[in-house]
């Protein structure tokens, strides 16, 4: 949470507060690879910022919270704008709803211009070049046109591998370690070709019913095709990382190797809660059963990548205090809640007016206890099977 808010400050000091809109779970790995990678310097090399205390925030509960500040911020700030600014005019060229009328249309074309100058600048600002962004998405247009039956899916993926790529690799120069260009250049590449397919596997249905366009559907590719790529990625991207060197890598291990595994399951509706008591039969990946702990018993609809909601905090950061909150900043906490999804998916939470802890609705599940060593070495887990999907 700390990097998320990091995300959406930054977005808001260097482009004011319409900006924030465009704050995303998927963006704020970029400020958690710069902090990894220079936590514990003690701001030294300048290019971490550390941490600083924010005011109060509706979805944060109207508490202040301990925010990730500094070049990683505003690269995630600059990635997400230009990437903002792409997708906002592919909805304006495709007339999507109300885009389809030509006042709103030309709304919406002024703010996506507004914010691909906005992420052009701060990128310059922190040395990112964001035209590899910009190619990647006028790319992806002609790919996408041309692709069709028997056309490798890779193909259709790599300008968004190529895009993340590029802001993975430019987080070892912010934090002074060349040397983690490569490695992470190529877990940018896995992530995106990840996010890619797993956005194509969620949409597909909707996109059939819609007459949209899907990658999955256009290339004819089956999803058993979809789940080895996504399992071949996340394997991939385990192994780069250990080739990278990190100061304090715990939440971007957190992130990268155990959500991601997780997150594929949730898409190929291979699981559900992540505290489910029993395991049921699994369909086989590349590399074995999906990499998540856990088997599914209670579907869910899917989340994000990395929504905050699953378990309570996966992100890190110190829980807010206890306490009675006045009726408006209860109202909204509780609409905060209902957001997140705290409320039936976390162990725990605050009432919102209350202050005192409750349990989620999916708190009943039981996962034993944990003496393992490596959990309690990489403290991203709260039971040993865990370990089962990763090599920690």
């Amino acid at each position: 949470m700390a990097h998320l808010c990091g995300l959406c400050l930054a977005l808001r000091g260097d482009h004011g507060q319409f900006a924030r809109v465009v704050t995303n779970y998927d963006g704020l790995l970029i400020s958690v690879l710069t902090e990894a990678q220079t936590a514990g310097d003690g701001g030294k090399s300048g290019k971490s910022g550390g941490r600083r205390t924010a005011g109060p925030c509706p979805l944060r509960g109207m508490r202040t919270a301990s925010v990730a500040r500094g070049e990683g911020a505003r690269l995630a700030a600059a990635v997400s704008l230009v990437l903002a600014s792409a997708k906002v005019r592919d909805h304006v060229a495709d007339g999507d709803g109300l885009l389809a009328r030509r006042p709103v249309a030309l709304a919406a074309r002024r703010v996506a211009d507004s914010w691909g100058r906005a992420g052009a600048r701060t990128g310059a600002d922190v040395g990112f070049d964001t035209a590899v962004l910009v190619d990647a998405v006028d790319r992806q247009v002609g790919i996408e046109a041309l692709a069709g039956p028997g056309t490798p899916v890779l193909a259709v993926t790599e300008p968004t591998e190529t895009a993340t790529a590029a802001a993975f690799a430019h987080t070892a120069h912010l934090a002074g370690r060349p040397a983690n260009a490569a490695p992470l250049a190529e877990a940018g590449r896995l992530f995106g070709r990840l996010a890619h397919l797993l956005d194509a596997v969620e949409d597909q249905a909707a996109d059939a019913a819609s007459g949209a366009w899907n990658p999955l559907t256009a290339t004819g590719t089956p999803l058993t095709e979809a789940r080895r790529l996504a399992d071949d990625a996340v394997h991939g991207i385990r192994l780069a990382l250990r080739e990278a060197e990190f100061t304090d890598g715990r939440l971007a291990h957190l992130l990268l190797v155990h959500e991601l595994p997780r997150s594929v399951d949730r898409a190929f509706g291979t699981a559900s809660c992540g505290h489910a008591p029993t395991r049921t039969p699994e369909p086989r990946g590349a590399f074995g059963p999906p990499q998540g702990p856990y088997a599914p018993q209670h579907p869910q609809p899917p989340h994000g990548p990395y929504d905050p909601s699953r378990g309570g905090n996966p992100f890190g950061g110190e829980p807010p205090r206890p306490g009675k909150r006045g009726f408006w900043a209860g109202c909204a906490a509780a609409v905060g809640l209902c957001c997140t999804c705290k409320a039936c998916c976390a162990d725990e939470f605050e009432g919102p007016w209350s202050g005192k802890k409750r349990e989620g609705l999916c708190s009943g599940c039981d996962c034993g206890d944990c003496d393992c060593s490596c959990c309690e070495a990489c403290q991203c887990c709260e039971c040993c099977e865990c370990c089962s999907c990763c090599d920690c």
